[in-house]
């Protein structure tokens, strides 16, 4: 079978499964890039040459320096201001839109969204604004302000390495900018303009009051051996709170029983299924001593199980993990968060992540596409863009949530930071960028010494900058390089430039590269986009060469295509991250997004012909 046949099959297979996300898309990347090497495709010795691409260094680098600029607090500083904008929805999506997108062009567009973030939801509560009409197009807008400049998104990263790889010569750091600069406007014009009337107006979550109450929300409470409310009714316990709480049922045994017809009185390690939000959930503790955290006593019995079949539980038959499970939440703080692309959690369930056990967290409360699950807690498998209510102690939490790969949603205090570290923040990426725009330095090694001299200066700590790089990304990436440059090397993407250039040869050239970028904009609402950038350059280069035009025009068609991902809540992670607490559904992101790619396609293609002629 022909090298390219087997490509062909091969990429097949890996977008069907990028698609069908049973498995993230790191794992699926890797997956492709080993049977790439065992199908003769990729040198063995070469197989994991693309972790030290340039790309990849500088896609680490920049979230490095990401997360820098919102140590020192830049973003917040911006963010405060953006606070201070009226109740018209017009303007607030404006400010909103128009602050990530610029923070976008200097930073990673999930972590400008991730800060921008809690401003929309504090701005949607303060002036009684349905979140849903502020947080899509603030997604967006992310997508957009990344357009503008080298390191704004990773696919414009892939391009400019492989121009270099082709030309000797990579694009510079402002070389995006003509062109995605004026398709950010104009998609910024759209957004403004039609996005309150096409994006859907649901009461989402504005707050955590909102969020999680008793119109969408299911909590679990337990009934401690010490309750109060052992040996009550259920009717002696809404007397006792002196609220209509909801009990939906008694959970025993194992066995569930409709609270409607509960009629026998409370044990003790009974649980509770009721609507409650935190103002109520605070009546059950305190009056009838019903604690939150039932799974996770579950969770801690299950291990204590464990540890005694193994032999590995102490010699009076305990388990010292389960101290920590009978903790008092007494002093635990609530806190809203929302599940990421990349996070741990996916696919898993509460036992099976020990999230009290090993990250001192109770799960409280799910919802996904803005409404209430009707599973038990533990029976949960989590999705990303699932929001979660989650308790847990005030000093740890935040910590917890960036192991898990959780986004906290609850307003924050705005910490505008140090001055001399905002100072030497802005300074050491002005450096870095000076050395690009002077051709001093390669982008990787500029931006990775701006990294490291963020560390020296004490912008952010060694742990921070770790954490503040995205293991899943980085895996993709160097993954993918290799199957990307199999699909040149075996033919196939001359295979399909020439199939094009069949379909298209009688059309300006115009056209096909129009088809180019639709393709890109297709390819990317489905799969991540720097994977699409990857296997999308190859066939570019090809087009050109197969018009004996220059290539630039077609790197940059598939650039600003592959970063263009509008139509579905899967092609990119802020797409994803606003979902829950938007309480969107997976069909409302084409509304608003379909008119955009027309209009981002319609300005685009005219404007790289003429800023990249053929």
């Amino acid at each position: 079978m022909a090298d390219s046949t087997l490509i062909f099959l091969l990429l097949g297979a890996t977008l069907a499964a990028f698609v069908w996300g049973r498995f993230r898309y790191d794992l699926v990347a890797l997956a492709a890039l080993l049977a790439a090497v065992g199908l003769g495709l990729v040198p063995a010795e070469g197989a994991f040459a693309g972790f030290g691409h340039p790309a990849v260094i500088t896609v680490a680098a920049v979230l490095v320096l990401s997360r820098g600029f919102e140590r020192s607090g830049l973003v917040d500083l911006i963010a405060e201001q953006a606070l201070r904008v009226g109740d018209r929805i017009m303007l607030q999506t404006l400010v909103l839109s128009g602050t990530v997108l610029v923070l976008s062009g200097i930073m990673n567009n999930v972590g400008a969204l991730a800060l921008m973030l809690p401003v929309a939801l504090r701005l949607a509560r303060e002036h009684d604004t349905p979140p849903s009409l502020l947080l899509m197009p603030l997604a967006f807008g992310s997508l957009l302000g990344g357009l503008t400049t080298l390191i704004g998104t990773p696919p414009n990263i892939i391009i400019s390495a492989y121009r270099r790889t082709l030309i000797g010569e990579g694009f510079g750091m402002f070389d995006f900018f003509p062109v995605g600069a004026s398709v950010a406007l104009a998609g910024l014009v759209v957004i403004v303009l039609a996005g309150r009337y096409l994006v859907p107006q649901r009461a989402g979550q504005a707050s955590m009051e909102a969020m999680f109450d008793t119109a969408h929300y299911l909590v679990e409470l337990r009934v401690p051996e010490d309750g109060k409310a052992v040996g009550w009714s259920l009717r002696d316990l809404l007397e006792a709170v002196e609220e209509p709480i909801p009990v939906l049922a008694v959970v025993r045994d194992e066995r569930r029983h409709p609270g409607h017809t509960f009629l026998g009185a409370l044990q003790a390690h009974d649980i509770l299924l009721v609507e409650a939000g935190p103002e109520e959930m605070g009546l059950l503790e305190d009056k009838a001593g019903l604690a939150v955290g039932a799974e996770a006593e579950q969770e801690a019995e299950q291990e204590t199980q464990d540890a005694e079949e193994s032999g590995k539980a102490d010699k009076n038959g305990g388990n010292p993990r389960q101290d920590k499970a009978a903790t008092d939440t007494e002093g635990l703080q609530l806190v809203e968060a929302v599940v990421r692309n990349d996070s741990m959690m996916q696919g898993r369930t509460v036992g099976q992540l020990r999230l009290l056990n090993q990250f001192g967290l109770h799960l409280v409360a799910v919802a996904r596409d803005g409404g209430r699950l009707r599973q038990r807690l533990r029976d949960i498998r989590f999705r990303a863009g699932d929001v979660l209510l989650l308790q847990g102690g005030e000093g740890d939490i935040g910590e917890s949530l960036t192991t898990l790969g959780c986004l906290p949603l609850a307003s924050r205090d705005l910490a505008l930071g140090q001055p001399r570290r905002l100072a030497l923040s802005v300074a050491i990426f002005a450096a870095a960028i000076m050395a690009m725009m002077l051709d001093w330095l390669p982008a990787a090694v500029a931006l990775s010494g701006a990294a490291l001299a963020s560390l020296l200066a004490g912008v952010l700590t060694l742990r921070e900058a770790y954490q503040a790089i995205d293991g899943p990304v980085i895996v993709l990436l160097g993954a993918m390089i290799p199957v990307g440059q199999a699909l040149e090397t075996s033919g196939g993407a001359a295979l399909i430039a020439e199939t094009l250039l069949v379909l298209g040869g009688d059309w300006p050239v115009a056209l096909t590269l129009s088809g180019l970028f639709a393709l890109g904009l297709l390819l990317s609402n489905v799969i991540n986009n720097a994977a699409a950038a990857l296997l999308m350059a190859p066939i570019a280069a090809s087009l050109a060469e197969g018009f004996e035009a220059s290539v630039d025009p077609f790197l940059m068609a598939v650039a600003v295509s592959a970063s263009c991902a509008f139509l579905t809540p899967i092609g990119h992670q802020s797409n994803t991250l606003v979902m829950g607490p938007g309480g969107y559904r997976f069909g409302d992101y084409w509304r608003l997004g379909l008119p955009l790619s027309l209009a981002v396609m319609a300005v685009a293609i005219p404007l790289i012909l003429i800023v990249w002629p053929l």
